[in-house]
């Protein structure tokens, strides 16, 4: 999770986000240059940058006659670049309570993602799993009327659900965020 707005704007860099790809599987700057048709100065430098905000990080230095070769790697499998990142322009969901705008849905998922990725890392320092659960598909509505009806009968079924579980007063009880969300699918570019 990335929470830093300059580790976030080094990380969207084009040429950085393909570096960080890349090195999934360690890599030296000379192995990275062939396969990103770089110079290897070029990727050393953008190395470095990745490196001072932590998205990289050396594993092995090896010799080779003069030169010495840094052993790079990524710091995590993948990243994702939280609203914390962009705080000043962050969506908030009590600014924008319609629940039918675009807006407001961004608002709720961008504190999903803030919410789950703080979630992550303090468990990944307690050495703990995340008890979590989505639900992703895809309906076609044949008309706007049944989109409305829809969203009409999950509204219901999910309140008589929180009716039927919540408990204010349970004592060793812990409260949960129920997010569900309908819009429209894009579809994925190939």
């Amino acid at each position: 999770m990335i929470e830093d707005p300059a580790a976030a704007e080094v990380s969207l860099d084009p040429i950085r986000a393909r570096l960080l790809a890349e090195l999934s599987e360690p890599g030296s700057a000379t192995m990275l240059a062939a396969k990103v048709g770089l110079s290897r100065q070029k990727v050393n430098y953008h190395l470095k940058t990745l490196e001072a905000h932590g998205l990289v990080e050396m594993i092995e230095e090896r010799r080779k006659g003069n030169v010495t070769e840094r052993i790079m790697r990524a710091t995590a499998a993948s990243y994702v670049i939280s609203p914390i990142a962009l705080a000043s322009v962050e969506p908030d969901p009590a600014r924008s309570p319609d629940q039918l705008s675009a807006g407001w849905l961004l608002a709720v998922a961008a504190r999903l993602v803030r919410d789950v990725g703080a979630l992550i890392t303090g468990a990944a320092q307690a050495r703990k799993r995340v008890a979590t659960f989505a639900i992703d598909g895809e309906v076609r509505f044949a008309s706007a009327a049944d989109r409305a009806a829809f969203v009409q009968e999950l509204t219901g079924a999910v309140t008589a659900l929180v009716s039927k579980y919540h408990e204010e007063s349970a004592e060793r009880g812990r409260d949960h965020r129920i997010v569900v969300a309908v819009h429209p699918s894009t579809k994925e570019s190939t």
